[in-house]
């Protein structure tokens, strides 16, 4: 399982998350607090708020979706 805590602050980063997330077979959930979504659910990973630090969790591989991961992530 990968995990990376990431950073989204405006809602066209939520989108372009939420899109590459969409194109994997593997899952994808977003943790903050004790809220966990998925992250394929550009209303679920809204609710979670723009602009927190929040953690991502995966357990498959993917070159685009690291990509655009890597963007957001936060030390």
């Amino acid at each position: 399982m990968n995990e990376k805590k990431i950073k989204l602050c405006a809602t066209n980063e939520v989108q372009e998350f939420v899109k590459a997330a969409s194109d994997c077979n593997f899952d994808i959930n977003m943790h903050y607090e004790r809220a966990i979504v998925d992250a394929k659910s550009f209303l679920g990973v809204l609710s979670l708020g723009l602009a927190k630090i929040v953690t991502v969790k995966y357990g498959g591989s993917n070159h685009t979706f690291e990509s655009v991961l890597q963007k957001y992530v936060v030390a």
